[in-house]
């Protein structure tokens, strides 16, 4: 079976209950072996054997390693956006924003220390450059969600500059969670203060 190494996504969506049963199952057999070994050691042929499938029908649904990375970091993607869209569902005034956006980044950083294997999914996108621009868009979408509750705030506000300081504060507050998880706790802790300092002042000047 001939295979595109430079793909990224799922070759083929399942619709069928049993397809996404054995999605579901690849995907949890690849953050197992992820959490055990991190994702620069997860080989195609292992993961189909722990599935208990053959790799030609492994490869049915991700052409390569990148694709696996793609549909786990997609899943924390849309975890993500959930929540953000519900920490921002209730606020009706720039200090409920600024209260709403300090939490979020607090329940997002609690995240990153208790979840080994997001942190190893994350370093894996940042490792490939076709991954990173996953990364722009979600962080594009992301900040259109920050933006559009801004813009109902702030409806005299320049909508470009409402965007592009959403985008901003978005992109920038993953790059945070990255270097705080990298160095001593306590160091992790004052940067990721700092960012919400930052940001909550860039967003309530607008």
């Amino acid at each position: 079976m001939e295979r595109e190494p430079s793909e990224t996504q799922m070759r083929r969506a399942p619709t069928q209950k049993r397809s996404r049963e054995r999605v579901d199952a690849i995907l949890a057999n690849a953050t197992e072996m992820i959490a055990e070994t991190g994702s620069d050691a997860l080989r195609m042929s292992e993961l189909a054997q722990r599935t208990g499938i053959s790799i030609g029908s492994l490869y049915q649904y991700f052409p390569d390693k990148s694709a696996v990375v793609h549909a786990l970091a997609e899943r924390c993607n849309e975890d993500s956006r959930a929540c953000i869209a519900e920490g921002l569902a209730a606020v009706e005034s720039m200090d409920d924003l600024a209260t709403a956006f300090a939490s979020l980044i607090d329940t997002y950083y609690a995240i990153f220390l208790a979840e080994p294997v997001i942190r190893d999914i994350w370093s894996a996108v940042q490792a490939d450059g076709a991954l990173r621009a996953m990364e722009a868009e979600e962080s594009r979408r992301n900040g259109a969600l920050l933006a559009a509750q801004l813009t109902a705030l702030r409806p005299r506000a320049d909508p470009q500059k409402i965007e592009a300081t959403a985008l901003l504060v978005m992109h920038l507050g993953e790059a945070t969670m990255r270097l705080a998880v990298s160095v001593a706790r306590a160091e992790g802790d004052r940067l990721v203060e700092a960012y919400k300092r930052m940001a909550i002042r860039e967003l309530t000047a607008l």
